[in-house]
């Protein structure tokens, strides 16, 4: 197995977090998905599905344009399998998919009927490509070509959920965010819902149970881990609604791709665009 990332250029570092190839040479592929954020994923090789929360499967069409997860998904890839990824920004999903998160969450929506033939002949050529900097290359083109505008109070909304999700050394809360945005609130959870996929209460558990499983991850006490949380069980139920694994599998028999896509370092979609990641193996 193994898993590359590269960052996005500047220009669209405000659009797209990071890329990905992962590749694997076994026959079959299975594994789980944290609560993910929304992604491009060009299927190089390989076939397969994916089942979410709510017990649904949608098969993985040749490009696969994944919803931001509200909970953990499973999926099933008859290999090899290698697949490109592109990880998206909120802004980026509103610019480049043109469609509202909230209609695509959890579930897979098919990207040729989106990208029409200009996305399949560009799947084709970067069928015919090994390394991820000759993806990126060829398809950041398509990305800029591809994005529209994103109204500027769109863009404020944003920047201030993230900015609300980001701090490591507390729980965020639903009112904290309504103070800092000078809108109505049910304004604010339309946009939310819009760019982000679920509206603020909901991310506001997605991502302490998502910090909470990193930490763990990267080795963190459990006692300091469950402090944002009501008590022990309260956690052990949020850490496997999002991540699929409890904290007791997360440190005995985790997925190593799920592993690998909860260190702090991964798709960074909490980072400020210019804090993007420089290139890295994980093998």
């Amino acid at each position: 197995m193994e898993l590359r990332f590269a960052s996005p250029s500047p220009d669209l570092s405000a659009l797209v977090t990071t890329y990905y190839l992962y590749r694997s040479d076994d026959r079959l592929i299975e594994g789980i998905e944290r609560a993910d954020v929304g992604q491009i994923r060009f299927m190089l090789q390989g076939t397969g599905a994916v089942r979410f929360a709510d017990g649904h499967e949608d098969a993985a069409p040749p490009i696969m344009i994944n919803g931001p997860g509200t909970g953990a998904a499973s999926y099933r890839v008859d290999g090899p399998f290698h697949c490109f990824g592109v990880a998206l920004r909120p802004v980026g999903w509103g610019a480049i998919i043109q469609q509202p998160a909230h209609h695509c969450a959890d579930r897979v929506t098919d990207g040729g009927a989106i990208f029409g033939e200009e996305g399949l002949k560009l799947l084709e050529s970067l069928r015919r490509m090994d390394s991820i900097e000759a993806m990126t290359a060829h398809v950041e083109p398509f990305l800029r070509g591809r994005a529209r505008p994103v109204p500027a109070e769109h863009q404020q909304v944003c920047e201030a959920v993230r900015a609300w999700l980001a701090p490591t050394d507390a729980s965020p809360h639903v009112a904290t965010l309504f103070d800092a945005i000078p809108l109505s609130s049910r304004h604010v959870i339309r946009l939310v819902n819009q760019y982000f996929g679920a509206p603020p209460k909901l991310l506001e558990r997605k991502f302490r149970a998502l910090r909470a499983a990193t930490a763990l991850v990267e080795g963190g006490d459990p006692r300091d881990v469950a402090a944002p949380f009501y008590d022990q069980s309260h956690m052990i139920r949020e850490i496997r609604h999002f991540t699929g694994h409890t904290p007791g599998t997360i440190a005995t028999r985790m997925d190593p791709v799920l592993a690998l896509t909860l260190q702090s370092t991964a798709y960074g979609e909490l980072d400020q665009p210019d804090t993007a990641q420089k290139s890295r193996d994980v093998a």
